[in-house]
């Protein structure tokens, strides 16, 4: 993806408006674009303090002033040239021609044609990446430990989908299920880097909200306990789940895997804040304020509480600021 595409991007998915697709790739983008990253941060900061503003609705006439003005700017308008009115009428012309039924007609069969290449190229292509392939699915038999070794090297960019996670009780060993071309399995440690990768490859699967919620209950453990939680890996899969995922407990588990880094990571401490202001879910909301508590002082969220407990539909949330509101000193 492109910096310009993902500047668009950036700015939709704040306000909520981005497919899950496009967001999971924007956040592949920013995990290796510094630049880009710095400027959701900055866009979600403003986003965030915007956000603890009052919102003026407008006056009633405001649409009547707006068309008296627009009318009379349309009526200043110099009248139009001989010249300028053969060309519009021309550019008319061109517009009903693309609408008539036989321009119609011929869109279609300029359709059917180019999907039928492309299903023949992509059947070629599909063929050619089959033939490649299959020598190593059809391997003679190998002792055991040789075929638990190549099991456990996924490609991770040909995982089709993780169906299943089952942890050994007390131990760190756990076992992701994933889809190839055939269902296989790998075991591994939680620190593992192939397994990290297919767990916060699980955050994504929208089929399944069982499969997220493992993933993320996992990684969340992970991050409480201090493993190797890095911004531009666990730490971002988990912002994600929390801003985007549909299910409440897999939000909730990833807010719960975000503490740790509330007091050190601004963009966490953001994310914490869109889930006061925005998320549906009361619990989630009411725990985001206790854990903003180690940076209560901070400018942004002080404003962001002030708006919730003065304005928040909920009433037990608007008395929970409140008691926060009353341990800061010099509240604006």
């Amino acid at each position: 993806m492109k910096c310009e595409l993902a500047h668009e991007r950036i700015v939709t998915g704040a306000y909520g408006e981005l497919p899950d697709d496009q967001a999971h790739e924007l956040d592949r983008h920013l995990a290796e674009c510094a630049g880009c990253r710095q400027e959701r941060e900055q866009l979600l900061a403003m986003k965030v303090l915007a956000d603890a503003l009052p919102v003026v609705e407008p006056g009633p006439n405001l649409v009547a002033r707006s068309r008296l003005r627009l009318d009379e700017a349309l009526d200043a308008l110099p009248a139009m040239h001989w010249y300028e009115r053969v060309v519009q009428r021309l550019m008319n012309s061109v517009a009903g021609l693309q609408a008539a039924p036989l321009a119609a007609c011929l869109l279609l069969v300029a359709g059917l044609g180019a999907g039928g290449l492309g299903g023949f190229e992509f059947a070629q292509n599909r063929a050619a990446h089959a033939a490649a392939t299959t020598p190593a699915l059809a391997t003679a038999k190998v002792p055991a430990p040789a075929q638990a070794t190549a099991a456990a090297q996924p490609e991770i960019a040909n995982v089709a989908s993780i169906s299943g996670i089952v942890r050994q009780p007390g131990t760190e060993m756990v076992e992701v299920s994933y889809n190839q071309l055939v269902p296989r399995k790998i075991n591994g440690s939680l620190d593992d880097p192939e397994i990290r990768q297919l767990l916060m490859l699980a955050t994504e699967n929208s089929s399944s909200a069982g499969v997220r919620d493992d993933s993320v209950g996992l990684l969340a453990a992970e991050c409480r306990a201090g493993h190797s939680c890095q911004g531009a890996g666990i730490r971002d899969a988990l912002m994600v789940a929390l801003r985007y995922d549909r299910n409440a407990a897999v939000r909730e588990k990833a807010l719960e895997g975000l503490e740790p880094y509330v007091s050190q990571d601004v963009r966490v401490r953001n994310a914490v804040l869109e889930a006061l202001l925005n998320d549906s879910d009361p619990r989630i909301r009411t725990e985001s304020i206790n854990l903003l508590e180690p940076v209560e002082a901070d400018t942004s969220v002080r404003q962001v509480l002030y708006s919730v407990s003065t304005s928040d539909d909920n009433p037990q949330i608007r008395n929970t600021s409140r008691q926060v509101l009353s341990r800061v000193p010099e509240i604006q």
